[in-house]
């Protein structure tokens, strides 16, 4: 069975939603799902470690955005994948990045950028939405081309709206068809 790896950071749990989505389509479509995170904070939640990233079929990775970018604490992490970078162990493997900001402006788009580097440096295959999804065009909460995004809302209040849980959908559909495909 074929494993996606949904690797996120997320402190008032809009990220966290996000991650769930993507973990419920990847699960419907015949693949194991590990969700991690960068730190406990839950008794629910898995510290991620450099074999769970080693031994993926292919990755998610969440993070919110922290003035439009990913978080010092993913960004620690990545710093720590040195070896596995060396050792290519994720060459060719598909990926995707999702994250929330708490405003129209928030930085969305940047973060997802910016959360795309280090994954392009480890030689994923990074999946994007196209915009043959029609909320893409649509939307007036989040979304993005470079990946799933939310608008939660200065008080983080805000559910994911239709739109962004389409796009999220979307991308977890055809992140998972991917990784399929890459590995039959």
């Amino acid at each position: 069975m074929r494993t996606l790896l949904v690797l996120y950071h997320s402190r008032t749990g809009s990220v966290a939603n996000m991650a769930h989505e993507i973990a419920e389509i990847a699960q419907a479509n015949g693949l194991e799902v590990l969700l991690r995170t960068f730190e406990q904070q839950s008794d629910d939640d898995i510290v991620v470690s450099l074999d769970d990233l080693k031994q993926c079929d292919g990755l998610a990775f969440g993070c919110p955005t922290r003035f439009g970018m990913m978080p010092g604490i993913a960004k620690s992490f990545w710093d720590s994948t040195s070896e596995t970078w060396l050792k290519g162990h994720l060459i060719d493997k598909p990926a995707c990045v999702f994250t929330s900001s708490s405003s129209m402006h928030g930085g969305n788009e940047t973060t997802l950028l910016g959360m795309a580097l280090p994954l392009l440096h480890h030689g994923m295959l990074l999946m994007g939405i196209p915009y043959d999804v029609p909320e893409l065009n649509k939307t007036t909460t989040g979304g993005s081309p470079y990946g799933a995004s939310h608008v939660s809302g200065i008080t983080n209040t805000v559910k994911l709206s239709s739109d962004e849980r389409t796009l999220c959908i979307s991308l977890a559909k055809r992140l998972t068809k991917h990784i399929n495909r890459h590995y039959d």
